[in-house]
C-alpha cells in the first residue's frame, strides 16, 4: 500500500510494540480507522477491526466504546480523519474524554489522493493545490489540550523509543489520548518541496526536534516538541453516562 520510504510502517511498528509490552488481550483490542495512507494500516493488523468512511473514525470508535467499555480501542488517522473532514469529530471526542487512543499519523499532506494541501501542510509550504504554499496549519497538541483531552504527546519517526512510550502512557490514561506521530512524505510532500529522500527527511526530525521540557530554558522557535504535552485527571464519559443513566433507572 504504501510508497517506498514512507514513515507509516514505522509509526505502526511503534504501535505494536506499545501493545506487546502492555500486554494487552488482544481479544480486547480493537482498531478504527478511517479513509487515508495512514488510515490502511488497519489491514496489515490482526486485530479486531473497523475501517470506516473518511473522517468518522472517531465516531465509530465512540459507538464502539459505548458498547463495549471493556475494549482497548485504538483510533488510527491522518490529516483529514483528525482534523479536516473529521476536525468536529475530534473536538468532541476530545471535550468528552471518552476513553480512545487517537494515533494521529500527521504526514503533512493528503499523499494517497495527489499530494493537496492538508490542515496540517505546514504555512508556506507546497502541496499540488497550494502551489505556492499552504495558509496557516493547525498545532495539534494545542487543539488537543483546549478541547480537553487529557492526555496530549508527540514524537517523530526518528523517536521511535520515544513513540513507543507515549503510546504506552496515553493507553495507561483513562480518557482521550492523543499522539501525534510525525512521518515524513518523500513522495507527496517531500518532493514538491524539496526535502530530500526518505533520510534526509528522517535526519531533518533528528536535527529540528527538542524535548517539549526543555522549552522553558532553550529558543525552541521552529522546533517540533516531542514529549509529553499535557497530562491531566478529568471524569471518563462512558462512566460517567453509565453512572447517569443508573440514577435516572433508580
Amino acid at each position: 500500500m504504501w510508497c517506498s520510504g514512507c514513515g507509516n510502517g514505522l509509526v505502526t511498528g511503534s504501535l505494536l510494540r506499545a501493545i506487546e509490552n502492555l500486554d494487552i488481550d488482544t481479544s480486547k483490542i480493537a482498531i478504527v480507522s478511517g479513509i487515508g495512507c495512514s488510515s490502511r494500516a488497519a489491514g496489515y493488523l490482526n486485530f479486531q477491526t473497523l475501517h470506516t468512511t473518511h473522517g468518522r473514525a472517531l465516531a465509530f470508535a465512540t459507538g464502539l466504546k459505548m458498547v463495549r467499555p471493556e475494549l482497548t480501542i485504538f483510533v488510527i488517522m491522518g490529516d483529514g480523519d483528525a482534523m479536516a473532514i473529521g476536525g468536529n469529530h475530534f473536538i468532541h471526542a476530545s471535550r468528552r474524554n471518552i476513553d480512545l487512543n487517537a494515533i494521529i499519523f500527521n504526514n503533512n499532506i493528503y499523499g494517497m489522493t495527489g499530494g493537496q494541501a492538508s490542515p496540517l501542510t505546514p504555512q508556506g509550504e507546497k502541496a499540488t493545490t497550494a502551489p505556492y504554499g499552504a495558509e496557516r496549519n493547525f498545532d495539534i497538541m494545542k487543539v488537543a489540550v483546549a478541547t480537553g483531552a487529557t492526555f496530549a504527546a508527540r514524537a517523530t519517526t526518528y523517536h521511535l523509543p520515544l513513540l513507543d512510550k507515549l503510546i504506552e502512557k496515553g493507553v495507561k490514561n483513562k480518557g482521550f489520548s492523543v499522539v501525534e506521530a510525525l512521518t515524513y512524505c518523500p513522495v507527496g510532500y517531500g518532493k514538491l518541496n524539496k526535502k530530500g529522500d526518505a533520510t534526509a527527511m528522517l535526519n531533518w526530525y533528528k536535527e529540528n526536534s527538542i524535548p517539549v521540557e526543555k522549552c522553558t530554558t532553550v529558543d525552541h522557535e521552529g522546533k517540533i516538541t516531542v514529549g509529553i504535552h499535557h497530562h491531566q485527571a478529568a471524569p471518563e464519559f462512558v462512566e460517567e453516562y453509565t453512572r447517569r443513566t443508573q440514577g435516572v433507572k433508580r
